[in-house]
């Protein structure tokens, strides 16, 4: 049996961002990092610094100036046909294997800022993007009982009440409506999968990984919502378990690092 740690990180610009994302790996030290809004073509990817890191299997799904997906690994990766997620074929999901388990990194779209898909495009965009991705899951968790799937990534919703600083001021915002929680919520069974950070870390404590640009001091009102997550498929979640609460880590001090990321990274570890 070995130990196998996964990292989730919205770096919101890799190239801006990548000594930070370096300083992450020398501390936290994950296997496989899975990192979205990358915000470069493929070729503009730091994949050099990476390598130095000791992460030289790479797959990277940019796009120009905006989206991207990239999951680097210390571990020889397989890539498999990204689903297809996106209405607008935006760089936003990367499917890969590794150590015998599946890695789906997806990037969820925001949604624009009002909650309705009549007359908001945006939304509706990202509605369609989950009822995709409940498609995809739903289906090859019938074909393959015993898939060994994590989930991850920025899916830009925070599902329960403890998942942001106020409930009730947030119901009519974008990323905690009940019409996005409900269809996260169909996702998460579609594919059997268990939201690892609530099994270890269970209601009402708080978790969170974004904090709004916005607020110059994000410490002071503590005003965040938990965006980023790793879920696991059935055949994982023992593994998931097996560390207790310690398994997982959302690194909060690395929102005051100098020109930070508004998200965090989060961190799981499996026994295998």
């Amino acid at each position: 049996m070995t130990d196998f740690k996964i990292a989730s990180w919205n770096v919101n610009s890799v190239r801006l961002r990548a000594p930070q994302v370096i300083d992450f790996l020398k501390i936290s030290a994950p296997d496989v990092l899975c990192i979205q809004e990358i915000k470069c073509r493929n070729g503009e990817f730091p994949a050099q610094v990476f390598t130095d890191a000791g992460y030289g299997h790479q797959m990277v799904r940019g796009q120009k100036g905006l989206h991207g997906v990239a999951i680097v690994s210390r571990h020889p990766l397989s890539e498999q046909t990204d689903p297809d997620f996106c209405l607008q074929n935006d760089a936003r999901v990367a499917l890969a294997d590794v150590m015998g388990m599946s890695i789906c990194n997806v990037y969820i779209p925001a949604g624009g800022d009002e909650p309705d898909p009549n007359i908001n495009p945006k939304f509706a965009h990202k509605l369609d993007f989950l009822d995709r991705m409940t498609r995809f899951f739903s289906a090859r968790s019938k074909a393959k009982p015993d898939d060994k799937m994590i989930l991850t990534g920025d899916l830009n919703i925070a599902p329960l009440e403890c998942d942001v600083w106020s409930h009730k001021q947030l119901l009519k915002v974008v990323s905690h409506t009940p019409i996005e929680v409900e269809a996260l919520s169909v996702l998460q069974k579609s594919g059997g999968f268990a939201d690892i950070a609530r099994e270890l870390i269970p209601e009402p404590e708080r978790v969170f990984t974004w904090w709004s640009y916005r607020s110059k001091d994000w410490t002071k009102h503590n005003r965040g919502r938990r965006l980023d997550h790793i879920w696991v498929s059935p055949a994982l979640k023992n593994a998931a378990l097996h560390h207790g609460s310690g398994g997982f880590v959302a690194h909060t001090d690395c929102r005051s690092w100098e020109r930070p990321s508004d998200h965090i990274p989060i961190t799981q570890m499996l026994r295998l």
